[in-house]
């Protein structure tokens, strides 16, 4: 790199000889010394944070060393933050939102940065150690390995799982540690059924943490032979985009609940193995586009103008022109473009004046050679959109590989340079202010009055008087910072509101003292911002999250009293019953988005003189309305048949009782069928509802559905009933419509599907009926599903 050279069109004021100058001599030379010293500190308060950030970084996008520290470093940039401040927000994204909340945006940039609440402590250096170890792992074996080797001592962990979603919906065993391979081989697949946690996990999106070994066997599936020996387990869902492709499962041989700090630590390590996984099917990056890369990572670290220009030839060798790879963020050329701007332009066509010039043969002589090129200052003139436009530069052309590493100084007059001051002031908001204690001198920015609301005909105030300006509430605390500053040399960082002519504005104040060398406050110098813009983004938000926070609330209660009713109304048997001469299987699994809990309900009693009622219906909607009104029908229903009424007249009434209830706008859809043993006679009757399905000798047809009308309809609809009798080993199913209906989709094409998944699993063996709604439900559902699985013996039980 070549020398810094800085042109500058201030005037230097003569120092007068003797005692009082050597004062200001030394005054400045401890001044830069204590600047170095406090760089240096910054430096090494970097460094380490900046490998452990590195490392998260790199596992959780699974990127290079040299992209994660340029992703940093742009981060930082593009926030107005230290390098400092995002590393702490590197590692502290990787943690829950609930509590990196406490932590969330940064500081001022005069303030001493605290860490978030979740990067304090230790897991930010596991998360660190974790990252590095997991860039060097090549596949999801080792991936797993290298977790049960870290989360061994964090966690406690005795066996590491790693499986991924296969497009049908099953799971995939991709990598293991401490399970034998006896275990590994008979998981290897899972089929898309309930009861698997981390097939759970994957379709809540939510982790699932296994506890209670005797609960989790009720509800689960235990991997493990016997599953006692992990009383604990999780099983955390690995992020892939806005859905998760992969579950990590963290099994235990202690008892007991995961601590908060174990739960956050392993949520931030699934973060951190959807960056490798990612890697695993990465293509291989080119040696060109990785030297590139890295070029661009740090010339994004560095201050100036610089450029990587690649020389683009013929067919003979000599280079035609040259194309720009890579620059600094601070890189401007004579036409306004910066930095990324420029990337990816040609030399000749941006700047063809320079074709022939000193400038061009100097590239080349670099090339050649492998010499560093450095102009005189010379005179750049073109012209865009009819206009000209001309700057002086001096260009330094240094060999990098088998390209150019080209730097450059415009040399601009002083009034362009006060003009930028300007510019940057007013599109900031911002003004500086300096208040000499030594000379009584102060000097405020034109921007400074503006942003404070004062006359410049009144000059600016006085550094002790500066809280008469802010409001009466925010003033003490403005004047203590003042206090400070001056008694202690404390900067400060002070937000503070002042009344303005449309209103109160909200300010932020930033001051640091400059000393003499025997410590005597001799400058104060600072800036002041008008933030009100951001401040009232910031209310609303706040506004609207309380709002979200609200609604969210109510939600969960209704959803949790609904599905406490649903639970007492509705109980599910644990397995096949018989009715009547009739093996009876009931299904019942709830919408997996909106409310949750809805208005699908079954019957299935037995009935005096060996009969047996048979009932399947769907309030619309879903809540505590929709399980209210479920309820009546049910129970009403149960009690009209089991009293003698008919089907059809049952079927009035029921229409009857919904218009004459409290939401006379609900409906409802139901079949309703009695069975009975001696004549084998199953006569129904339904109201708007899909037809039942029968399979009768491999054979499936869906009954002609006799009339009626959904109820709650009409006032006065007609309702016919229908007669089928049952063979030995004749199979009737009762459903609701989530079973068959699809977005976009007519009900014609999901009756034909079902038609279609039955025969494969028309078997008659238990369990049956879990196949076909595995086949029927492969994602996520988006309605209630109600099942009511009706088979006549081949023999009599």
């Amino acid at each position: 790199m070549c020398d810094a050279r800085r042109v500058t069109s201030e005037p230097v004021p003569p120092v007068e000889p003797g005692p009082r100058a050597d004062v200001a001599a030394l005054a400045r030379v401890v001044a830069r010394q204590r600047a170095e010293l406090e760089r240096l500190r910054d430096q090494a308060a970097t460094s380490a944070l900046l490998e452990r950030a590195t490392g998260a970084l790199m596992a959780s996008t699974g990127c290079s060393p040299d992209a994660a520290r340029g992703e940093l470093l742009r981060g930082a940039k593009t926030g107005n933050r230290t390098l400092l401040e995002e590393c702490w927000l590197a590692l502290g994204a990787l943690l829950p939102a609930e509590r990196t909340a406490a932590g969330a945006g940064p500081p001022p940039a005069a303030a001493r940065w605290d860490p978030p609440l979740a990067a304090t402590g230790d897991l930010a250096d596991v998360l660190g150690r974790v990252g590095r170890a997991l860039v060097r792992v090549r596949s999801p074996q080792e991936l797993a390995g290298c977790l049960l080797e870290h989360l061994a001592p964090e966690v406690g962990a005795d066996a590491v799982m790693l499986y991924e979603r296969l497009p049908g919906g099953g799971l995939e065993l991709l990598g293991h540690a401490g399970i034998e391979q006896t275990l590994a081989t008979q998981w290897h697949h899972v089929p898309p059924v309930s009861g698997v946690a981390p097939l759970d996990a994957l379709r809540s999106g939510e982790p699932r943490w296994l506890e209670d070994p005797a609960a989790d066997r009720e509800r689960y599936q235990l991997i493990g032979d016997p599953p006692e020996r992990w009383p604990s387990r999780a099983w955390l869902p690995v992020p892939a985009g806005d859905t998760a492709g992969a579950a990590l499962g963290v099994l235990r041989r202690q008892s007991g609940p995961f601590e908060t700090r174990e739960r956050e630590l392993l949520r931030a390590v699934a973060r951190l193995c959807a960056g490798r996984l990612r890697a695993f099917d990465a293509p291989p990056e080119s040696h060109d586009d990785a030297v590139t890369r890295s070029v661009q990572t740090v010339l994004d670290a560095l201050p100036g103008a610089a450029i990587l220009l690649t020389p683009l030839r013929t067919a003979s060798g000599e280079v035609e022109d040259y194309r720009i790879d890579a620059a600094t963020p601070g890189a401007v050329d004579v036409f306004g473009r910066t930095g990324r701007d420029m990337v990816g332009r040609h030399i000749l066509e941006s700047y063809p004046s320079v074709a022939g010039e000193p400038l061009w043969h100097g590239y080349l002589d670099a090339l050649t050679t492998g010499a560093v090129f450095e102009s005189e200052p010379f005179a750049y003139q073109d012209i865009t959109d009819a206009v000209p436009v001309t700057g002086t530069y001096s260009v330094r052309a240094a060999p990098l590989g088998d390209g150019l590493l080209v730097s450059w100084l415009r040399h601009d007059p002083a009034e362009l340079q006060e003009q930028r001051l300007s510019d940057v002031q007013r599109l900031g908001n911002l003004g500086w202010a300096n208040w000499n204690l030594v000379t009584d001198e102060i000097a405020w920015s034109a921007q400074a009055f503006a942003v404070l609301g004062r006359d410049r005909a009144r000059g600016p105030v006085p550094l002790e008087a500066l809280p008469g300006l802010a409001l009466s509430e925010d003033a003490p605390a403005l004047r203590h910072a003042i206090t400070e500053l001056t008694g202690r040399a404390r900067p400060f960082d002070v937000p503070f509101r002042i009344q303005g002519p449309l209103g109160v504005r909200h300010l932020r104040m930033v001051a640091e003292a400059v000393t003499d060398p025997d410590g005597t406050l001799a400058e104060v110098h600072g800036f002041v911002q008008d933030v009100s813009a951001q401040r009232s983004v910031e209310l609303a938000l706040a506004e609207s999250e309380r709002a979200m926070l609200l609604q969210r609330g109510v939600l969960q209660a209704e959803r949790a009293l609904a599905m406490r009713l649903q639970h007492a109304l509705l109980p599910l048997p644990s397995k096949p019953v018989l009715l009547a001469g009739l093996r009876v299987e009931v299904a019942y699994l709830p919408a997996q988005s909106g409310v949750h809990v809805g208005g699908d309900w079954f019957s299935a009693i037995e009935l005096p003189e060996d009969a047996a009622l048979f009932v399947v219906g769907d309030v619309a909607g879903h809540g505590v309305g929709a399980v209210a009104t479920m309820a009546q029908l049910r129970f009403t229903a149960k009690g009209m048949v089991s009293t003698g009424s008919s089907l059809t007249g049952a079927l009035a009434r029921l229409n009857q009782l919904l218009l004459q209830s409290r939401d006379a706008r609900s409906t409802a859809t139901m079949v309703l069928a009695r069975y009975d043993h001696t004549s084998r006679v199953l006569s129904w009757t339904q109201a708007g509802h899909p037809p039942p399905l029968l399979v009768r000798d491999g054979e499936i047809r869906y009954l002609d559905r006799p009339r009626g009308m959904l109820l709650g309809a009409s006032t006065s609809p007609v309702y016919e009933s229908a007669e089928i009798r049952l063979e030995p080993g004749d199979r009737l199913l009762l459903y609701t419509d989530g079973l068959v209906e699809r977005p976009g989709e007519g009900i014609d094409a999901g009756l034909a599907r079902m038609a279609e998944a039955v025969l494969p699993h028309e078997c008659g063996a238990d369990g049956s009926l879990e196949a076909l709604l595995a086949a029927m439900l492969p994602g996520e559902r988006r309605d209630d599903v109600c099942v009511l699985d009706i088979r006549m013996p081949l023999k009599e039980e």
